[in-house]
């Protein structure tokens, strides 16, 4: 259950690795546009500071969880899925302040959140045995 939950939590990892690649190098790009709904180049330029530094928001909580499953697989168990509970946890809470602060924006924050959720549970499943 440990690992399971583990790779679970790595998975949400790529997940924010893949934000951090929208929203920090190919932000005005059209993949980047299309999946954040904005419309234009210009509006996209508007934003571009802000959301860069939003993607490297995103790329350390990634990298929370690899240095923890890392330190986890060295034998420094309760350091490294702290850090996984801290990034994974940190990445569940920012879904729930954007669905809390956009409705519209459910179908992203179930996206964001859901399986850190799970990779969380099932990895404290796995360590309570």
């Amino acid at each position: 259950m440990v690992t399971l939950g583990l790779v679970l939590c790595s998975l949400a990892a790529l997940v924010h690795v893949y934000i951090f690649y929208l929203e920090s190098i190919v932000w005005t790009g059209r993949t980047a546009r299309a999946v954040f709904g904005i419309r234009t180049v210009e509006e996209a330029e508007g934003m571009k500071l802000l959301a860069f530094n939003q993607g490297f928001y995103n790329l350390f909580l990634a990298l929370e969880i690899a240095l923890g499953i890392a330190l986890v697989a060295a034998g420094s168990e309760t350091v490294g899925v702290t850090l996984v509970f801290v990034g994974a946890g940190s990445m569940v809470a920012a879904s729930l302040v954007l669905l809390a602060s956009s409705a519209s924006k459910s179908a992203a924050a179930l996206k964001q959140g859901l399986v850190p959720l799970v990779g969380i549970a099932v990895l404290a499943l796995g360590l309570a045995r």
